[in-house]
Formats: structure tokens, sequence, C-alpha cells
């Protein structure tokens, strides 16, 4: 139920052990399961999301992947298995959309075998063709894997689930896999804890009628109403009372449920609740929340530890704003590959404080504001239309950042397309011996342009920075003319020097540029010479102002 149909966020639902034995049925062949049900903890799978797989990972006793059986592993799926791999967390993988091989006979709701006895010889050679070639693909991970009615032995082989989400095929195969790797292999974890409560927070919203509530999910221990937790904030830790704790119904999933909450007591692990607090200001979507217990000082640490974002930035950089830890690490982690600098980045809405640090950003192929899942409060809607910045913003990742690769194309195109005439240009010129026509009110006197170009209209200053006036004309001559390129020899009329004082015969003047301009020609190709005279512009103006046209 999530934007574009990729998962963004981790979710959770309930699947309770008599909802898995009505669906699986006659697969069941009688067994009976000590685990209560199944708590599915929705991961992303986009490859972008390493660190939200990472929280989501770190929680899982058995993960399911997913992968298209008509395509195969894309690079994101070979990442989660590097991930499964490096974390040693055991896994079925899913062999899904098994309803669109070439040929296939429709059927709904029925199990793997039942669905394949239905289809002719050449849709069960393809699909187990298709199987080989998923095997081989996991094989060159390091993993054995087979159909899953072909493995003997799970401890060595992965197992293969063809299946088909949206007709409801195969699904009974899966869960039926589920419980029975977790009742053989997961045995002595599936013990009743009482200890105290560990989880991690999936988000904070405001609910109608209960205020500020926080979507968790309970991965040890029990959480009770009254319980003192430690809750992630940007900052130190917030020490909070448990005032309520509601869990959806089964088959529900707790950030979108159908059917109304249960008001509970407590509950134990593993769940996923909904919890409300006396104060949850602040609180972190991502971060873990732990109740305090015996030792609440190393819980406290434990959690700011754990809450702690760590990012690499730069003066220069873009702003980053997500709405959970894990976005925006995901977010800095796509950045960072792609060799975009971070100057903040930041859980949360967007304030006018993050819309002022944007705008100030020297670069302006840096100077935009990204946010990912988030609002932008009203002063700050206000600051960004006052100052004329960009804001890009998707509930989609990897829209994001294409939006964000579209807008830094666009705005170089726009920068290189600022024509000379439009522009204040470098240029140096000279003052020659004996061509000193008038002293002042205008001076006019002789120059030859040594590089780039000057214009009438245009500021002067010498090597020490000093302004020296603007340039009322140019004469080529008897003509007039409102512009000239290096090596020529013309006569400007300036007003404000006197020749003897602010300037003499010898001196070399440069083109007093604007720092914008000086900006955008750091964009734009020019040639040697000009770039000589734009280098030297920026040492004369860097002694007043260290950052200045940067």
């Amino acid at each position: 139920r999530e934007a574009g149909g990729i998962t963004q966020h981790i979710g959770a639902t309930e699947v309770p052990i008599k909802v898995v034995h009505d669906i699986c049925g006659d697969l069941m062949k009688g067994k009976s399961f000590v685990a209560p049900g199944l708590l599915f903890i929705d991961t992303p799978g986009h490859q972008s999301f390493i660190a939200m797989r990472n929280r989501g990972g770190s929680l899982a006793d058995i993960a399911v992947l997913v992968i298209d059986i008509n395509e195969g592993p894309k690079p994101q799926t070979i990442e989660s298995i590097r991930i499964l791999k490096q974390y040693k967390t055991p896994f079925v993988t899913v062999l899904n959309k098994i309803d669109l091989t070439p040929g296939w006979r429709k059927i709904l709701n029925v199990s793997l075998k039942v669905a394949l006895d239905e289809q002719s010889q050449t849709v069960r050679d393809l699909i187990d063709q298709r199987i080989y070639n998923i095997a081989g693909r996991l094989y060159e991970q390091g993993f054995s894997a087979d159909r899953y009615d072909r493995i003997s032995d799970f401890t060595k082989n992965v197992a293969l689930i063809p299946a088909s989400a949206k007709g409801n095929v195969g699904m009974a195969d899966l869960l039926m896999m589920l419980v029975g790797l977790a009742q053989r292999f997961l045995e002595d974890q599936l013990t009743k804890e009482d200890g105290p409560g560990e989880g991690t927070i999936l988000e904070v919203k405001e609910e109608r009628g209960l205020g500020k509530t926080i979507d968790v999910i309970l991965f040890k221990g029990m959480l009770r109403v009254g319980d003192m937790v430690a809750l992630g904030t940007r900052n130190l830790p917030k020490v909070t009372k448990i005032k309520a704790i509601l869990k959806p119904r089964p088959l529900d999933e707790i950030r979108d449920p159908r059917e109304r909450f249960d008001l509970m007591s407590e509950v134990t692990a593993a769940a996923g609740i909904k919890v409300v607090c006396q104060d949850s200001e602040g609180v972190l979507a991502g971060a873990p929340i732990r109740v305090l217990g015996d030792d609440p000082s190393r819980v406290i640490d434990e959690v700011a530890e754990e809450s702690s974002i760590s990012i690499e930035t730069s003066e220069d950089g873009i702003v980053l704003k997500a709405d959970a830890i894990g976005s925006l690490e995901a977010l800095a982690f796509e950045a960072k590959a792609a060799g975009i600098l971070i100057k903040r980045a930041e859980v949360g809405d967007v304030t006018r404080r993050d819309v002022v640090d944007a705008a100030t950003i020297n670069d302006p192929l840096r100077r935009v504001l990204l946010g990912f899942n988030v609002s932008v409060i009203p002063e700050a809607k206000e600051e960004l239309e006052a100052r004329k910045l960009d804001f890009i913003s998707s509930n989609i990742i990897y829209r994001l950042l294409d939006d964000y690769k579209a807008w830094l194309a666009k705005k170089k195109c726009e920068l290189e397309s600022c024509s000379r005439s439009e522009m204040c240009y470098p240029g140096k010129v000279l003052l020659l011996p004996d061509c000193v026509f008038r002293a002042s009110k205008p001076a006019i006197v002789g120059v030859r342009v040594l590089a780039g170009r000057i214009k009438a209209g245009q500021s002067l200053i010498r090597e020490d920075g000093q302004d020296i006036g603007r340039i009322k004309s140019i004469r080529s001559g008897e003509e007039t003319i409102g512009e000239t390129i290096q090596g020529k020899e013309v006569a400007l009329a300036i007003e404000g020097p006197t020749v003897g004082r602010q300037i003499n015969v010898g001196d070399v003047l440069y083109v007093d540029i604007p720092e914008g301009d000086a900006r955008c020609l750091q964009t734009i190709k020019l040639n040697q010479d000009e770039r000589d005279v734009l280098e030297r512009i920026y040492v004369i103006k860097g002694k007043e102002k260290k950052f200045w046209g940067k």
C-alpha cells in the first residue's frame, strides 16, 4: 500500500498459527507447531536501502527473499543476499509472478503442486529452466538452491518457492515452509521472554483521538503500560512512560490497519504495536525503544549510540531531510556514491533553518534542498518562495534521486547558457604611457586589453582590490564602442579616479566581476588567458572575503 508499489519503510503484519493451518490445509499433514504465529517485517528491496535493510535484517529470524521468476535476480537482489550472508540470516526465496509464464493456465488460491498439475509440460519445463537459472545465480553467491519440495537437507540448501502473490498460488507452501523451518531450526528461540522489552521505532505520527503515537516492532522481552522507556531522538535519549499499548488485529499491518486496534495492558515479543507515551516529542523513526529495567544508565547509553547518525559532511554540500533514520542513511549513501557532498542531513520536516542553510551554499549546483517523505512547515514555505530556492521532494527514494539528477542537468545547462552579453567576463587592462588625455572627471586614458574583454558600464579594481571607478565609455579611434577584446588598444573614460592619485601609468586594472557571475564563470568554458584573469580576481577578492565566489 505504499507509493510506487515499492517497500519504503519497515512494516509489520502478524499471522496467527491458526490462520497458517487454515491456509495450508492438507500441506500440514497433521503436524502441530509450537510457534504462535509469524510476524512478517516488510523491509525495502531497492538497492539504496542498505541501512534500512540492516535494521530489518537485525530483527529477522528467517528472511524471505522475493525474486521475479521471469526477470531473475537484480543488483538489489544480490546486495540483499550479501547482507543476509553477512548477518548469517537463514532465508527462503519466493520466485514470484509464476502466473506470467507464457502459456500459464490461470488458477487461483491453490498450492504450487496443484497449480503445476494444471499446466502443460511446456510450461512446467520453462518454469524448471528459470528455477535452474536462478539457482545458478545463487550458487555464484555461495548458496546451493533448489525447488523446496526437492530438498532433503534444508541446512545446506536454499528453498526456492515458485509462487504468484497476485493469484495466491504457492502462498500456502511458503507459510508451511516458514513455520516448519522456524520450529526445526529456531526452537530454542521460540521461548516466551519476560525480560525488559526492546524494540525498533517504525514511525511517529498523530492519530485522531490518541494524539502522537509510535509504531514499534517489539523484538525482545515484554512491554507493559506504565513502563519507563528510553526512546532515540536527534540528541539525548528521551525517558518517558508508556501510557497505552495498541495492537492491530491479526493479518492487519500496523502502519495501515483496516480494523480497529485492541487495547493491551502488556505485550510480549515478537509483535508489531502502537504505543502512546507521556512525551514523544523529537523521537526519531528508526531509533530504538528500550524498557529501562534494572540498569537505566546502561540502557540510555545504548539507545544514544544506536540513535546516532554518522554522515560525512562538507560546508559546500547539499541539505537533505528525511522522515526516518534509515531513509536518511540511504539518501546519504547514494549521495556519497555519486560524489555529491552533504552539508547537513537530518530527520524531520523542512524548517526555515534548512532553507536558509541550503540557500547560502556557494556552489549553485548544490544550492537545492532535498526531502524524502517530509512536509514543509509554513514559515519554511515562505522562506523558499522568498529565496527562490528549489525544493525537490518525493515519497520514493529512487525517484527523488532521479529528480535531483534531472535538476542538476538542467541547472548546468542554465549556467552554461549564460551568454557573454549578459555576464561580466574576466578582463585585464594596462594603462599605456603617454596616453593620459584627461586626469579626472572623468579620467581619460589609453589602455591595452591584456586578457579577456571589457564593456562600458563595468567597474574596475586595482591589484590590491581597491575600487577605481566605472567605465563610462570606450573609444576606438573616432568611434565609441560598447566593448572591446584582448589585444585591442582603446581610450577609456573612467568615472571616479584621478590620474596620479588612484591610478598611474603602467598600472594593471581588472574588471570587478560580481560574485554571482564569478560562480557561473566557474562552470563555463573560458580560454586560458580568461581563466588566469579569473583566478587572479579570486585571489584579490579572497583577501577580503575568504570564500568569495565559491
